[in-house]
């Protein structure tokens, strides 16, 4: 299991891969799994999380190390430059990757205010990358980095986490919900049925966005470090 928190310090690094046919998907799924198993082996790492794509075949991974240094460490490695990622590559369409930092999350009452990511739980994912200009960063983490007591009331809704990309360009947004049945009504609930302060909240981050790509995703594995707060 792995845990998103402000307090903790990681450098969070979120990797989505794309694919094209359910069986190539199943093929990352099972790569990305051997990956994970074996990731104690690298200096640094405190986490990995594996999400298998629901709404389009991929997959998304939440890798959580100590420090940059740690990471950059890792992905300069010759067997991980010369058969890991050409490996992964055969079988994806797209590839996308930002290392970010938690800055803000937010929990349902029941979730004790706690952000835990685990295949235990059942969670229904929406992992949403931003993209913004430089200048309109901070101001998109601030406009979406508040808390809403009226997102605690919606039917299934359990956590919401904002990930800044320290390439100052991009946010991200990691959402729990109980099921995709809850997650698709609170989507489609129209603009007029929700209160006027998250209206004006949605307004102004439209107006800061040049992009945004949401995807949903099941946790399929996941492996933390010994003492990281979860078992191995």
């Amino acid at each position: 299991m792995a845990f998103l928190s402000v307090d903790d310090g990681h450098l969070n690094i979120l990797n989505w891969f794309g694919t094209d046919t359910p069986y190539r998907h199943e093929r990352l799924v099972e790569a990305m799994r051997e990956i994970i198993d074996n990731a104690a082996e690298f200096p640094g790492w405190v986490s990995s999380s594996l999400h298998s794509g629901q709404d389009v075949p991929g997959t998304a991974n939440l890798i959580q190390m100590r420090t940059r240094d740690a990471i950059e460490s890792r992905y300069k490695r010759e067997k991980m430059q010369n058969e890991t990622m050409p490996a992964f590559f055969q079988l994806t369409t797209w590839f996308r990757s930002i290392k970010t930092e938690v800055v803000f999350t937010q929990t349902h009452p029941d979730q004790g205010g706690v952000v835990e990511v685990s295949p235990d739980r059942g969670d229904f994912t929406v992992l949403t990358l931003f993209a913004a200009d430089p200048e309109n960063q901070a101001a998109l983490i601030e406009n979406l980095a508040q808390p809403d007591e009226w997102l605690k009331t919606v039917p299934g809704f359990r956590s919401h986490s904002i990930l800044r990309g320290i390439d100052g360009t991009h946010v991200a947004m990691y959402a729990q919900w109980e099921s995709k049945e809850a997650y698709d009504a609170f989507h489609v609930l129209p603009e007029s049925e929700r209160p006027a302060e998250t209206r004006e909240r949605r307004a102004i981050g439209a107006s800061l966005v040049n992009s945004h790509e949401p995807h949903q995703y099941t946790v399929a594995h996941s492996r933390s470090a010994a003492g990281a707060g979860g078992a191995r």
